[in-house]
């Protein structure tokens, strides 16, 4: 039973997307009249790279597995933001592709807080152990962090060595 409203809720969502996408915004040249709101589903089956009759079944709701590939295509094409790119793999029964890391961020009031700290030694680092923040109480602790050589990349691969924030 939760399988069939899963593709029901599938269905009724591309549909919805499809029908909100505007044509000439997906690149397609304007043309005479057209009967059905948004994009026709040879248009978005052909822009995705998938077959029309694929796609139909998925837009009816019928049993069959679709792949991250097809969906992330489905989902560029109709130029989803990331709220309704996440509804869309949540309602597919896939889990979402995993964001590419970006250098680690310690937030404003985190640093603030790490330097409010010292004397005391404090530091953040990320799940990985990757030293994000330090002050300089714990500088001083590990031999002077500040005067070490920054190492050549970390497990993330961000090449930015740790910060201390300086108050």
């Amino acid at each position: 039973m939760t399988d069939m409203v899963q593709r029901d809720e599938l269905a009724s969502f591309l549909r919805s997307r499809r029908e909100a996408t505007d044509p000439v915004s997906a690149g397609l040249r304007p043309g005479p009249r057209r009967r059905t709101p948004g994009l026709r589903r040879e248009e978005l089956a052909q822009l995705s790279g998938i077959s029309v009759t694929w796609y139909t079944w998925l837009e009816q709701g019928r049993r069959i597995s679709v792949s991250r590939q097809v969906i992330e295509s489905l989902a560029r094409v109709l130029r989803m933001t990331p709220a309704e790119r996440e509804h869309l793999f949540t309602v597919a029964g896939l889990a979402l592709p995993a964001q590419t890391a970006g250098p680690p961020v310690v937030d404003d009031t985190l640093r603030r807080l790490v330097d409010a700290l010292d004397p005391n030694p404090a530091f953040v680092a990320n799940p990985w152990w990757d030293l994000l923040a330090y002050n300089q109480a714990y500088s001083a602790l590990h031999g002077g962090l500040d005067d070490r050589r920054p190492p050549s990349a970390t497990c993330c691969g961000c090449s930015s060595p740790p910060t201390r924030h300086a108050t």
